[in-house]
């Protein structure tokens, strides 16, 4: 079984990831979508929440799995038998912060693979930070986040 990591803080969880996960779908037989939990960062959503609404998003699709991890990434990924990473790139600067870490984590795990899917075009500006600033102040969100998400969100408010 063909399993992907797709590892990020997820908060807020948008649009571009999901339409990632949507493409990926034909590439592997399960995706996890892996909620890093950072407990000295103080996020918009909780992660319990993040985990919940993005559960609801493919809550009936039994090829996507939502879990929180702490720790390395591939260590995770051996954890739950994954060995493949699935990252997001939007430009340039994307491709050179994400191939780093993937040939660290080469290095740490051969056997694990990093597979980058580029954003498509009307994705690309979409960014969990431009989400959160947008909505710290006070902006129309509903066009990068998914329904889910927004729920939570106003729900927060």
């Amino acid at each position: 079984m063909k399993t992907a990591v797709f590892p990020g803080s997820f908060d807020p969880f948008t649009l571009a990831h999901q339409d990632l996960v949507d493409r990926a779908l034909i590439l592997f037989d399960k995706i996890i979508v892996a909620i890093g939990v950072n407990t000295t960062k103080k996020g918009l959503m909780d992660y319990e929440q993040r985990l919940q609404a993005i559960a609801q998003i493919y809550a009936i699709n039994p090829k996507v799995e939502v879990l929180t991890f702490t720790g390395l990434t591939v260590d995770f990924c051996r954890k739950v038998g994954a060995n493949y990473i699935l990252r997001g790139l939007r430009n340039a600067k994307d491709l050179d912060y994400e191939s780093a870490i993937a040939q660290n984590n080469l290095l740490l795990a051969p056997q694990i693979e990093t597979y980058f899917l580029l954003s498509r075009g009307e994705m690309a500006h979409i960014s969990s930070t431009i989400v959160r600033e947008i909505w710290a102040n006070k902006g129309k969100v509903d066009h990068l986040i998914p329904m889910e998400i927004l729920k939570v969100l106003k729900q927060m408010d």
